[in-house]
C-alpha cells in the first residue's frame, strides 16, 4: 500500500472515528440501526480529500483515483468503524454517477458534490403499484405548465424517501407513444408543495421504503434530467448502477475479506458439524465470486465503460447469498438464534425482499439471458403499441 495513501487516511480518520477491534457488529441492509447525522459527518469531514469517494471527479468530492488507489484507500479505511452509509447510496451509487454521465454542467455544480459530502440525501422515485417488474409502465404524469413541469402521481417502495431531500423520479410525459418512448426524469424536491411521503412498515420493523403523493407537485424544467421523452436511457443507467452497485454494503473485517458474519461464527460450536462447515465455506466462496466479479465492473467504469447487464449477475447473487447467510445463520444459531444480540435474526426477516427490491430474481435472469445469452426476448404485445392504448387493455 502506498504509505502516503494510508498516512492520509490515518491523519484524516484517527481523530474522528474509532479503531476496528474485528468483533463490531454488521448493519442489516435496509434494516435500520443507522445513524443519519453520523454518517453525514463523516462524509463531510472526509470530501475534501475525496477519501469516500476516491474515483469521482476532484471538484465534485472526489480525487480522480485510480482503481489501485481507491482500493488502497478503501483497505486503509476498513481498519475504522466506519459509520453506516446506507442512508446515502442512492446519490453515492445511482443518481450522482447517472448526473456525472448524463447531466448538464449546471446539474452537477448543484446537486453531485452535495451527494459527496452528505449535505443532502437522495431517494429513488420508480416503481408505483402498477410499475414494478414492468417499470416502463408508470402512470405518474408530468405535464408542462410554463417553465416547468406538473407532476400527479403515486410512487410506492421508495427507498430513503421518509428522510430523502431529493428524489431522482421517473414521470410519463407522453402517453400517446409506445411505453418506453414517452417517459422522462426530474430530480424532485421532496419539501415541495404536493409531496406527500408515507413510511411504508416492514416485517423487520424498519421503515425503510416509503410511498409518495404527488399532487400537482411543480418542477422547475432546468430540473429535468436528460432529454424531454428521453426517461428510458437515464432509468436504465440508473439501474445498471443500482445493480452493479448491489453488494458494495458487505462489510469487511479490518484489513482482510473475512466477512463478519463468518467471523462471528469462527470458533462457535456450530461450525464442528461437518455439513455447516461445507455450507459456509461454500457460501464464502460464492460471496467471493460477487466481490471479484465487482472489482472487475469497478475497473471497467474507471476505464469509461458504463455499466452493463452483468450488474443484473451480481444483484441476482447477492440476494442468492443475503438468503443463504441469513438461514445459514439461524440455522447455527439454533433455537437461539432469534434471541441473540446479533443482526441474524433481522436478516431472516429481510431476506424474501431481497429477490424482490431493485428488480426480482426473474427480471435479472431475464436481463441476463436476453443480453449476454442472446436468448429471445419475451413477447411483448405491448412493445410497439401506444401506452394509453395498451392501458386501456387492447393491445
Amino acid at each position: 500500500m502506498s504509505t502516503d495513501l494510508a498516512a492520509l487516511v490515518d491523519d484524516r480518520l484517527s481523530g474522528l472515528l474509532p479503531r476496528r477491534d474485528g468483533n463490531e457488529r454488521a448493519t442489516t441492509l435496509g434494516a435500520g440501526g443507522y445513524d443519519i447525522e453520523a454518517g453525514r459527518a463523516y462524509l463531510a469531514a472526509t470530501v475534501e480529500d475525496g477519501l469516500a469517494l476516491p474515483t469521482w471527479p476532484q471538484q465534485y468530492g472526489g480525487r480522480d483515483a485510480t482503481r489501485s488507489e481507491a482500493a488502497e484507500i478503501a483497505s486503509a479505511t476498513k481498519q475504522y468503524v466506519v459509520p453506516d452509509l446506507y442512508p446515502f447510496r442512492v446519490g453515492t451509487n445511482m443518481a450522482g454517477p447517472v448526473l456525472l454521465e448524463h447531466g448538464t454542467i449546471a446539474q452537477r455544480d448543484r446537486w453531485v458534490r452535495n451527494m459527496a459530502s452528505g449535505a443532502e440525501i437522495w431517494c429513488q422515485m420508480f416503481s408505483e403499484p402498477d410499475a414494478g417488474s414492468d417499470l416502463a409502465n408508470v402512470s405518474t404524469t408530468a405535464v408542462r405548465d410554463g417553465d416547468g413541469w406538473r407532476l400527479n402521481g403515486q410512487k410506492v417502495w421508495t427507498s430513503r424517501g421518509e428522510y430523502a431531500d431529493w428524489g431522482i423520479c421517473l414521470t410519463r410525459t407522453n402517453p400517446d407513444v409506445p411505453k418506453h418512448n414517452g417517459l422522462t426524469m426530474f430530480a424532485l424536491d421532496m419539501r415541495s408543495p404536493g409531496v406527500l411521503v408515507r413510511p411504508l412498515v416492514q416485517m423487520n420493523g424498519d421503515s425503510h421504503f416509503s410511498e409518495v403523493f404527488l399532487d400537482d407537485a411543480f418542477v422547475p424544467d432546468e430540473q429535468r434530467i436528460g432529454e424531454t421523452h428521453g426517461g428510458w436511457t437515464i432509468t436504465l443507467a440508473v439501474l445498471a448502477h443500482e445493480r452493479a452497485g448491489a453488494d458494495r454494503s458487505a462489510p469487511t473485517v479490518g484489513g482482510t475479506t473475512v466477512p463478519l458474519w463468518l467471523s462471528r461464527m469462527i470458533g462457535t460450536p456450530a461450525l464442528a458439524d461437518p455439513v455447516l462447515r461445507d455450507r459456509t465455506m461454500r457460501l464464502y466462496a460464492f460471496d467471493e465470486t460477487i466481490r471479484l466479479t465487482q472489482l472487475r465492473t469497478l475497473a471497467n467504469q474507471r476505464a469509461g465503460r458504463k455499466p452493463g447487464p452483468e450488474g443484473s449477475g451480481m444483484k441476482l447473487n447477492g440476494a442468492r447469498s443475503f438468503k443463504a447467510r441469513a438461514a445459514l445463520q439461524a440455522t447455527a444459531g439454533g433455537a437461539h438464534a432469534l434471541l441473540s444480540d446479533w443482526d441474524g435474526h433481522v436478516d431472516l426477516l429481510t431476506a424474501p425482499s431481497m429477490s424482490i427490491r431493485g428488480g426480482t430474481d426473474e427480471i435479472q435472469l431475464n436481463i441476463l439471458a436476453e443480453r449476454i445469452l442472446g436468448l429471445p426476448s419475451e413477447q411483448r404485445t405491448d412493445r410497439s403499441v401506444p401506452w394509453a392504448v395498451a392501458r386501456r387493455g387492447i393491445a
